[in-house]
C-alpha cells in the first residue's frame, strides 16, 4: 500500500499536477495522468493507468491492469432521490478499458449498495453505468449507451451505440443489442434484439461461434428459440416443452433459468 503525505516524494508514475488524497490506497505500479483527481476512499490496483482529467471519488475499488479515461467520472454519487449520502460502493475488476467521458456511479439504497463491473470489459466513449448495475465479464458497451439503475448485464454481452437499457432490465449472456435500441424487457441469453421498443431478431449466431459454443449445441438452442418465440405457446408451456424435447446443455440451462427469474417479462 502506497500513500502520499506532505513530506513524501511524488510517487513514480503520478503526474505532478494530479491531486491524490493522502488517504487513498494507490499501488506503486499505478500511473496517474495530468490533472487526475483521486478521493480519500479510493483503492487502485497494480498496473492500472488513469488518464488526464479523470476524477475518481466515493468508496471505489479498482483492480489491476485497467485503462481509464481521459475525462472519465468514476464513483460519483448515484442519481437517485432516495440517496442521502450513505457510504455506497463501486467495484471495478481487472483488465477493463473505460474510455473518455464515461460515467460510473456508486450504488444506492434499495439494493445491495454497490455497482459492479467485472473483468475484461470495454466501456466506450460516453457510456453511463447507473447505481446498482451489475456488469459481467468481457462485456462491450458502445458509445453513448446508458444503463438505468439496477440493470444486470451477463457475460460476453454486446450493447450497440446510443442504446438505452431501462432500470431493472437483465440482458443474458452472449446477447447482442443493436445500436439505437430502447430495451424495456429482459433480453434472453444468445439473442439479438433491436428497435424502440426492442424486439427479438433471432439468435446471436456470430457471438455464439466466437465464444466457442459447439455446432450441435447451437442447433439445440435454435430449436429452443423456435419453441419459445415462433409459436403461440404461453411462456410457461414453452419452457415445459423445451424441457421435454430439447437436449439438455449448459446453454439450455442458462436460457431456462434466465426466463424463470424474469420479473419484467421477456423481449419477444
Amino acid at each position: 500500500m502506497t500513500k502520499q503525505d506532505d513530506n513524501s516524494s511524488i510517487q513514480t508514475g503520478i503526474h505532478p499536477t494530479a491531486i491524490v488524497d493522502p488517504r487513498a490506497d494507490i499501488d506503486p505500479g499505478v500511473e496517474l495522468g495530468p490533472f487526475v483527481v483521486i478521493g480519500p476512499d479510493v483503492r487502485i490496483g497494480a498496473g492500472t493507468v488513469i488518464k488526464a482529467h479523470t476524477i475518481i471519488e466515493g468508496h471505489t475499488e479498482i483492480g489491476e491492469q485497467n485503462v481509464i479515461g481521459p475525462s472519465a467520472f468514476i464513483g460519483q454519487p448515484p442519481q437517485d432521490t432516495k440517496y442521502k449520502d450513505e457510504p455506497t460502493r463501486l467495484r471495478i475488476g481487472n483488465r477493463n478499458i473505460i474510455r473518455e467521458q464515461a460515467t460510473l456511479h456508486c450504488g444506492s439504497v434499495g439494493g445491495d449498495l454497490e455497482t459492479v463491473v467485472g473483468d475484461g470489459c470495454m466501456l466506450m466513449v460516453g457510456v453511463h453505468i447507473a447505481h446498482n448495475c451489475k456488469i459481467g465479464n468481457e462485456v462491450i458497451i458502445a458509445n453513448g449507451t446508458g444503463l438505468g439503475g439496477h440493470v444486470e448485464i451477463e457475460n460476453k454481452v454486446v450493447l450497440g451505440g446510443l442504446s438505452g437499457i431501462h432500470q431493472y432490465v437483465r440482458v443474458g449472456t452472449v446477447a447482442m443489442v443493436s445500436a439505437l435500441s430502447a430495451v424495456s424487457k429482459d433480453v434472453p441469453p444468445y439473442a439479438m434484439v433491436s428497435g424502440n421498443r426492442a424486439k427479438l431478431f433471432g439468435l446471436n449466431r456470430v457471438g455464439m461461434e466466437r465464444v466457442g459454443i459447439p455446432k450441435e449445441r447451437r442447433a439445440e438452442l435454435r430449436k429452443a428459440y423456435k419453441i419459445l418465440f415462433e409459436n403461440s405457446l404461453k411462456l410457461k408451456d414453452a419452457v415445459e416443452k423445451i424441457s421435454r424435447e430439447v437436449t439438455p446443455s449448459q446453454e439450455i440451462d442458462n436460457l431456462l433459468h434466465f426466463i424463470e427469474k424474469s420479473t419484467r417479462g421477456i423481449t419477444r
